[in-house]
């Protein structure tokens, strides 16, 4: 049975994001710099009622799929296409195929919704006129979980191994296991991890209901904090055993705590458990991190159990900052946005700062940064723990 120290090291030979900051690496690296987020009163006009902030990416409305890719068309596919086309990210995925076959290349592909939204707005069109029925092209082609992953496959012209990850907030934090553990079996030599989530009428009125939105932008880890802004993003990484990198995928940890359906144990349980397992596969102390970037949501019970967990494995001096506040919770798509911004404070030698208005909260125990500052990083975690205790903490070292 392999171990899971055993598992490669693997560099992200290739990366790119899209989120409520803008397209491409350029915006988000001036986002982080700035401290200017993304976020905006919200102006989605299917659920224009909800009294909310949003990270909404601009233009999506007008860049429809055409030709053989139509039959994806939705708002969730149109956004996973405007990410990879960015940063010469699908460019260096065909080149990955040119050299070891496109049959060797994997797709992990982490989602929360998919294209519900398309499902939800041909339902309200239907109104009165009576029950409204699945086509099953469109079940299958937007709508399905499976859906991102058939799509990307065509975009990117890979042909392996591909999977689709749904465990709410982890879900694109988890496809960077799920590519280290393929690898490691043979299935694949290299593998494409993505994730992408968009707006939908699901997400936003069932966050609502839970009473867990807030009514400003997000404040993770604010003595004020309130609630999470929901945001939409797209993130995309090329992972190989060898190339040219500045980083590595170095350790992954993950545990289920199904403490409750969503809320996590007071004292940070699982997250302490992924936490553990993640520097346990890389090999390292806790004294050995660098930066964390927090999963930091903005609401009361998920930042405290959080910082809990986090103290309890890595101590309090452990620089510390959630980038939700930059980009709203992209859900599903959180894990890879929030691994990028963690890799990029090694690549670029800064950590990002907390961005959210008003005074942290004096009972939460972590050293957060509350603005973006040079500091030589070379081992940072990022932490992804979603609904039901599905968490993941990822690790990456200089390559």
């Amino acid at each position: 049975m392999r171990r899971a120290h055993d598992l490669p090291r693997l560099v992200v030979t290739a990366s790119t994001m899209t989120t409520a900051c803008g397209v491409g690496w350029a915006a988000q690296r001036a986002a982080v710099r700035d401290g200017r987020g993304g976020l905006r009163a919200n102006d989605f006009e299917p659920a224009a009622g909800l009294e909310t902030w949003i990270g909404r990416v601009d233009g999506l409305e007008g860049l429809p799929l055409d030709g053989e890719l139509a039959r994806y068309d939705c708002r969730n596919h149109r956004l996973a296409r405007l990410a990879a086309e960015q940063d010469g990210f699908a460019r260096a995925v065909r080149g990955a195929a040119a050299r070891y076959g496109a049959l060797r290349i994997g797709l992990f592909v982490g989602t929360s919704t998919s294209g519900i939204l398309d499902t939800e707005l041909a339902t309200r069109r239907q109104g009165a006129r009576g029950p409204w029925r699945f086509d099953s092209d469109h079940y299958r082609y937007r709508h399905s979980m499976a859906a991102p992953a058939r799509f990307l496959r065509e975009l990117l012209g890979v042909a392996g191994v591909s999977a689709t990850v749904s465990t709410a907030c982890s879900s694109s934090a988890k496809v960077f296991a799920m590519a280290q553990r393929s690898i490691a079996a043979g299935q694949c030599v290299a593998a494409v991890v993505a994730g992408v989530d968009s707006l939908a009428l699901s997400t936003l009125h069932g966050f609502r209901a839970l009473q867990l939105l807030s009514k400003r932008p997000c404040r993770p880890f604010g003595a004020d904090r309130d609630g999470l802004s929901i945001g939409e993003a797209a993130g995309f990484a090329l992972l190989e055993r060898e190339g040219a990198g500045a980083v590595a995928l170095i350790g992954t940890g993950e545990s289920s705590d199904a403490f409750h359906m969503s809320s996590p144990p007071p004292g940070g349980d699982g997250a302490q458990m992924a936490i553990r397992a993640a520097l346990a596969a890389a090999g390292l102390a806790p004294g050995d991190i660098d930066y964390v970037n927090m999963h930091g949501t903005g609401t009361p019970a998920n930042d405290a159990a959080e910082a809990a967990g986090v103290v309890a494995v890595l101590g309090e001096a452990v620089p510390c900052s959630s980038t939700k506040g930059l980009t709203g919770h992209a859900l599903g798509a959180a894990g890879i946005v929030e691994a990028l911004f963690a890799l990029d404070a090694i690549a670029s030698g800064s950590i990002p700062g907390n961005v959210g208005d008003g005074t942290l909260d004096p009972r939460v125990p972590c050293h957060i940064e509350r603005a973006t500052r040079p500091h030589a990083v070379r081992r940072a975690m990022s932490n992804s723990f979603g609904f039901g205790g599905s968490n993941c903490s990822l690790v990456f070292g200089a390559a």
